[in-house]
């Protein structure tokens, strides 16, 4: 195992790369998605089914976590690591977002963000040098800088402030955390939809010589088109030897295009919160399990699936147990989520490496247009 943060590129093909992130407590195979682990737990799973999708790597959530049950308990109790009986990498947000998103009364200055808190009201500050300390008293594996996500459409001179300042933030994070062997923070290109903030974002950012690099500020109500068009500018303008990270995306579709542009890590609730809802991604597209079509139908989600949540059961078992709100549908249709998620990855990998990516690509988008199978 390697006691240095690494970023090795085995394979690429046109914009997409294959590599391994490698660290400590394990090795990150790129292209990555990790399962959102918010409150130190990926909602409806085991730690050990989440492993056994095929998951490297979980994310955690810097806000949640300081606020319940707290950073310094986590500490206290041998890191997040050990508190969730998750021994592998984990990626933790700076929670930033959720300040922006969720806090009320917030006020944001120079030195940081004040809040109060979704749960009780209780009074908060962030600043970037309180954020790094958090996710150490976590323990995660890769850091995120502090940073200002406004959400679009905005002015241009708001998403210039805010993308300004958030660079700023990022020299006192990468201050705060220091020379930390094995582990790596990560810096955050913001812009907005605006393709000469990106780059201007993307070129200070790589001029700090940071471990790796995140896209942030996307997936924020704009249309995909405007996200991948700011990936093709963004991307070229960061280093090709260090990871790259799109935050909180997203559908699969969003994927295997964002990965063509040269993205090498993803996370996103989607498929764990579908999974609450009734719905059912799969090599067919999505299957919303409450619609009654289902009821009578004996055959499962995919029977070419090495997932038993969706090889395993019935169509008209999980449609009974999503419409009883029964909390095995939850569990089992989360379960053949990130399981599909996984096997994209892992898809996506092979084809990369052997050069068939483009071609891949295209046989899966099929796949997804073709639809569900027939009802009976």
């Amino acid at each position: 195992m390697s006691t240095n943060f690494s970023f090795r590129l085995i394979a690429t093909d046109g914009g997409a790369r294959r590599g391994e992130v490698a660290m400590p407590r394990g090795v990150v195979r790129t292209p990555a998605f990790m399962p959102v682990g918010t409150g130190g737990t990926v909602k409806a799973m085991y730690m050990d089914q989440v492993r056994g999708t095929g998951a490297d790597i979980i994310l955690g959530n810097t806000y949640h976590l300081m606020l319940r049950p707290g950073a310094e308990r986590v500490a206290r109790l041998g890191g997040l690591h050990e508190l969730a009986r998750w021994p592998w990498p984990i990626l933790t947000d700076s929670g930033g977002f959720q300040v922006m998103s969720l806090s009320k009364l917030r006020k944001l200055t120079e030195h940081g963000v004040t809040f109060r808190s979704h749960i009780d009201g209780a009074p908060y500050e962030m600043t970037p040098e309180r954020s790094i300390e958090i996710q150490g008293l976590l323990d995660s594996d890769i850091q995120m800088q502090l940073d200002e996500c406004t959400a679009l459409p905005a002015k241009h001179s708001e998403i210039e402030r805010a993308m300004e300042l958030s660079l700023r933030w990022a020299e006192r994070c990468k201050a705060a955390f220091g020379e930390q062997p094995g582990k790596a923070m990560f810096g955050i290109v913001q812009g907005g939809d605006d393709a000469g903030l990106r780059v201007r974002s993307a070129q200070a950012l790589k001029a700090m010589d940071l471990k790796g690099y995140a896209v942030g500020g996307l997936a924020v109500g704009e249309p995909q088109a405007v996200m991948l068009e700011m990936l093709q500018v963004t991307c070229p303008e960061l280093p090709g030897d260090k990871p790259r990270y799109l935050m909180g995306v997203g559908t699969p579709d969003d994927i295997l295009k964002s990965v063509g542009r040269g993205v090498d890590m993803f996370d996103c609730v989607m498929p764990t919160r579908a999974g609450r809802h009734g719905l059912a991604y799969t090599r067919r597209g999505k299957v919303n399990l409450r619609n009654a079509r289902h009821a009578d139908d004996h055959r499962p989600l995919d029977e070419e699936s090495d997932c038993p949540a969706a090889r395993d059961y019935s169509r008209a078992y999980l449609h009974h147990l999503v419409r009883s709100q029964e909390a095995l549908g939850a569990m089992l249709l989360t379960w053949n989520n990130l399981a599909y998620y996984q096997r994209l990855m892992q898809d996506i990998r092979d084809a990369i490496e052997t050069g068939r990516f483009v071609d891949r690509a295209a046989e899966i988008t099929e796949g997804w247009a073709r639809g569900d199978i027939p009802a009976l």
